[in-house]
């Protein structure tokens, strides 16, 4: 069983209010268990928050493209803003002792973790991120 869907957000904190509703039909069409929606859940809400506020600046007039893909033992989601781009791997280790009390940094190593695959592309303004289902 072959599954496409597409949703944009704009650059607003507002606008991922429909994320939830996303996946939820997600879920619903495709039947996986309530774990794998919240590691979803967890990943690709970071995943688009960092596109919104950290690829677009918040700039309302930038978009963020979340498109999802399924072969039905695999969920494939590609996040998309219209940034400058960035270099994941100059992001500080979160787990290091001098970064523990960081407000920010650990989005880009929990996507890691919690997704079965994580990679970047186009400079850092495409974000790949896969699951097992």
């Amino acid at each position: 069983m072959s599954y496409t869907n597409e949703i944009i957000f704009s650059s607003t904190f507002e606008e991922i209010e429909k994320l939830e509703g996303f996946l939820n039909t997600l879920q619903s069409d495709l039947s996986f268990d309530d774990e794998a929606y919240a590691k979803m859940m967890l990943v690709v809400s970071e995943a688009v928050t960092n596109g919104i506020m950290h690829g677009n600046q918040q700039d309302a007039s930038k978009k963020v493209t979340l498109s999802v893909e399924s072969n039905g033992s695999l969920i494939t989601f590609v996040v998309t803003d219209e940034g400058e781009g960035f270099d994941p791997d100059d992001i500080p280790d979160p787990l290091e002792e001098d970064n523990l009390l960081n407000t920010s940094g650990r989005g880009v190593f929990l996507m890691g973790e919690y997704a079965d695959k994580a990679e970047y592309s186009n400079n850092g303004t495409t974000l790949t991120l896969a699951f097992s289902i």
